[in-house]
């Protein structure tokens, strides 16, 4: 009964994102299955003591006609912490369907009785109708390493609290009213700055790779990856590239998950390549900004690469065609050719 109100309430949780889409959504009748598409969870441990790993999977098996939106996983293990990742594994089995499977080791430390969220999974049929199916959650036990029962003998009941009445001098009340009127007063002043500040904040007018690449080399001085701040760097590299998408594509990308992103994005007519490598980078800094994920130090060096590549990337594309699109002298003046 637990996981059915449990499930229930993701459900309704989504049912507002989903009235966004243009298209028609509906909501599968069954919880894991659905005519052309199935989804298992499973996990080796279903009672773990505090610390130890427990191995997640999440399958999803669907007929090759059947568009899968990828669910954004590390943001919904509940409370556990993400030790290792394994990306998603893509198979074509014999009956002509296609098998995705995402693996993960999770760990808490605290006790009790724990649930790993049912994942929504976003699908669309040939039809073109959007349905969401919805993984089983699955139960998990965690106990402490202390026996669980303890001699209690020698325990004895509480004392009562001993009140200590304080001395406060009499001139301490007019001192803290005088500094509270100058608390109040210094941050009357500073919101009127901040106010104004806004008021005449100067416009980048700078290319955006420029911007984007500025920024880069910034990031790159502080060195975070070498005292350890990975989710601080990843934050702030994944911030970066946001902004350059917001600045070139005209999308609100700050003010947007990466799953709104990733469907707004689709409008603009990007290539597959491009679409692919930004999915695949903003979905694993999500992973480490909100699942606790702490990757390897050379991944994290690659990344940062791959951010240097994207907006090079982007920015020829994006020259490129401003150069088809906008004509060249010769064009416009045919006779100046001859000349």
């Amino acid at each position: 009964m637990k996981n059915n109100l449990y499930i229930l309430l993701i459900v309704l949780l989504l049912i507002p994102a989903v009235g966004k889409s243009q298209d028609t959504v509906q909501i599968a009748d069954t919880i894991k299955s659905a005519p052309g598409i199935e989804i298992e969870t499973a996990v080796d441990l279903a009672e773990i003591y505090i610390g130890d790993l427990i191995n997640y999977r999440l399958t999803i098996i669907h007929d090759s006609d059947i568009v899968l939106t990828p669910p954004p996983i590390g943001a919904n293990l509940g409370a556990f912490d993400v030790k290792d990742y394994q990306a998603d594994d893509e198979f074509h089995l014999e009956d002509g369907r296609i098998k995705i499977e995402s693996r993960f080791k999770l760990t808490t430390f605290t006790t009790g009785e724990y649930i790993i969220p049912p994942i929504p999974v976003e699908y669309m049929k040939p039809d073109s109708i959007k349905k969401i199916l919805i993984s089983e959650p699955v139960p998990i036990r965690v106990k402490s390493l202390l026996a669980e029962a303890a001699d209690t003998a020698d325990i004895r009941d509480l004392k009562g609290l001993i009140e200590f009445k304080p001395k406060i001098p009499w001139w301490y009340y007019p001192a803290g009213g005088l500094l509270l009127i100058v608390i109040i007063a210094v941050l009357i002043w500073w919101r009127v700055g901040r106010g104004r500040d806004k008021d005449i904040e100067p416009v980048d007018l700078r290319p955006p790779w420029e911007i984007a690449s500025e920024r880069l080399a910034m990031l790159k001085e502080k060195n975070y990856p070498d005292s350890g701040e990975i989710k601080l760097y990843y934050i702030e590299l994944s911030e970066i590239i946001r902004a350059y998408l917001q600045r070139v594509y005209a999308i609100p990308v700050l003010d947007m998950t990466t799953y709104e992103f990733l469907t707004a994005v689709r409008e603009k007519d990007i290539d597959e390549q491009l679409y692919e490598r930004l999915k695949k980078f903003l979905q694993f800094a999500d992973l480490v900004k909100f699942a606790k994920f702490v990757p390897e130090i050379q991944r994290v060096h690659n990344d940062f690469e791959e951010a240097i590549s994207v907006v090079d990337y982007i920015r020829q594309s994006e020259l490129s065609r401003v150069a088809i699109t906008t004509p060249t002298a010769s064009s416009e003046n045919p006779e100046e050719k001859n000349v």
